[in-house]
């Protein structure tokens, strides 16, 4: 008799294992309401409870263990990846192709790990838009056969580490095959049993991000896992399974990691078994290997209160949600490129706005941000700020902002011309642009607010604001927060066609600007697959 104890607890398990140990929990459970044990080899049994798994059979361990993977890991007729654990077959259909999508670009990417019978194409509407997609109907895949790689040749489970691919574990590859031995990853047998169902408990994201382009394209996100049962209950909340494709188009790492830390069912789960973590994973395409997906970042996003109270009130924001666009070639996702900033920045537990002077580095990236013009002035008014002093300086830069502005105006009216204003930001941003120290930036503001006449904001808080222009340490903040107030300043209503055509314009820059890339495969194939129709 064959008995197997996995626990939660262990110390040689990594948040991936404790993933994995998840996805077998969520299996079991779903195995035991489909088939009896009478009806599984060797018995099958096993106990499940909130940190701990046990398994025991009778007889051949191949043969249980194979039909184990199988049952667990199987295909759709429509050629979908289906998990059991998940109950996927019940899946919408846009929730399919997502997880399907995001085994494939992550777990499943390299052509040897699995097989597949020709491109199939599906279309779904969103919000009245018709999206015409496709994808690669797979036969087969490689945790269905694993059971051989667990046993030896007389079906016995090993009592030796096998080695790890990266498939399994991604990223986790060999990085030299000159020294492939001292390289290579090894797993002990039921080590790598618990990787194999990692993909069952993980989360898939597709990526817009403006910032990394192609470096990030798919974002797996590995929750830190407390409390197998309460887990479950997280990954087959309702509110999950009935999300769309539109839902799981991110910005980037940090909008994925705490789009799932937020979301309700995981917040809920989260007071009561302290669930504030989880690993998230990039792949994308690097110039010094094109042909394939590469792991390109790496990050544990931590759920402050602060980072996650802003980003559930950055989601409450109409101007930063996801917009669904038609396009020449069938409808596109459009995202925010503020929200890509702002949730990259809580994510690393950063200020929202911290880096924007650095990051927004050229007129087109400006241009991009004053897009969100309105979404960053409601996050300037609704967010909670560490000071209040900081809040206060964008207001008052925004009045000097708008004094500035009503000066053009006035000399426009005189000489019977139109004012510049978007001429006006260029020379404001090449001036701040300049400020490499605290001198140069305390220079710059206060030249600026001089100018710019009377601002009672600063006039009757000069103290609270003394420090973010003369502190040695805070004017790079200073020099942030400038940036948030030229790029979210709000002036007078503009006429109807002037909205329009910026608009039109911000549509056909993000159908432009949409590219995507993949490994083992030609990127024409990636955009057809995936509505993304970027060639920049």
């Amino acid at each position: 008799m064959q008995s197997i104890t996995l626990n939660l607890g262990s110390p040689n398990l990594t948040g991936l294992h404790r993933a994995g140990m998840a996805g077998l929990w969520m299996t079991l459970q779903q195995l035991g309401k489909d088939i009896s044990k009478g009806d599984r080899p060797g018995q099958l049994d096993w106990q499940l409870s909130s940190r701990q798994i046990l398994l025991d059979w009778q007889g051949n361990d191949f043969e249980v263990l194979d039909w184990l993977l199988k049952q667990s890991f199987q295909t759709s007729p429509e050629g979908f990846i289906s998990l059991r654990g998940l109950n996927s077959d019940t899946l919408p259909p846009e929730q399919k192709w997502v997880l399907h999508q995001g085994m494939l670009r992550t777990f499943l990417q390299h052509t040897s790990t699995h097989k597949s019978d020709g491109k199939v194409s599906i279309v779904f509407t969103i919000d009245e838009v018709e999206f015409p997609l496709s994808y690669k109907s797979i036969k087969s895949y490689a945790h269905q056969d694993f059971a051989k790689n667990l046993c030896d040749k007389h079906g016995n489970l090993l009592n030796k580490a096998i080695g790890v691919a990266g498939w399994l574990n991604p990223g986790a590859v060999v990085r030299h095959t000159a020294f492939s031995s001292s390289t290579s990853f090894e797993e002990n047998p039921t080590d790598a049993l618990l990787l194999l169902f990692a993909p069952v408990a993980c989360y898939y994201f597709l990526l817009r991000s403006k910032l990394r382009d192609k470096r990030a394209q798919y974002a797996l996100v590995v929750p830190e896992v407390v409390d197998l049962e309460a887990f479950a209950r997280i990954r087959q909340h309702r509110e999950w399974r009935k999300s769309g494709y539109k839902d799981f188009c991110a910005t980037g790492l940090g909008d994925a990691g705490l789009q799932f830390l937020t979301h309700e069912s995981v917040a809920h789960t989260a007071q009561q078994y302290q669930v504030k973590s989880c690993q998230v994973i990039t792949f994308g395409s690097v110039a010094w290997s094109s042909q394939q997906m590469t792991r390109t970042e790496l990050h544990l996003i931590e759920a402050s209160d602060r980072a996650c109270e802003n980003y559930q009130i950055l989601r409450q924001i109409p101007f930063f949600k996801n917009r669904v666009r038609p396009g020449d070639k069938g409808g596109f996702i459009t995202v925010s490129f503020a929200r890509e900033l702002i949730t990259e920045n809580l994510a690393h537990s950063h200020e929202w706005y911290q880096g924007f002077s650095t990051k927004v580095n050229s007129r087109e990236l400006f241009q991009k941000l004053t897009y969100d013009r309105e979404g960053l002035y409601q996050m300037v008014q609704k967010s909670k700020w560490d000071t209040e002093s900081k809040q206060l300086f964008v207001q008052a830069c925004h009045q000097a902002i708008g004094n500035t502005y009503g000066k053009a105006a006035g000399r426009a009216d005189d000489s019977n011309t139109a004012p510049d204003f978007d001429r006006i930001n260029v020379k404001i941003r090449s001036k701040l642009g300049r400020c490499k120290n605290a001198a140069s930036f305390r220079a710059f503001i206060t030249y600026f607010w001089s100018r710019a006449g009377k601002v009672s904001l600063v006039q009757d808080n000069w103290r609270e604001l003394m420090e973010l222009i003369t502190g040695e340490e805070n004017w790079k903040l200073g020099r942030d927060l400038f940036l948030l107030a030229l790029a979210s300043y709000k002036g007078s209503k503009k006429k109807s066609s002037d909205l329009e055509e910026e608009e039109e314009e911000e549509e056909e820059m993000e159908e432009d600007n949409m590219t995507g890339s993949e490994g083992y495969e030609t990127d024409e194939e990636i955009d057809e697959e995936e509505g993304f129709n970027y060639e920049e």
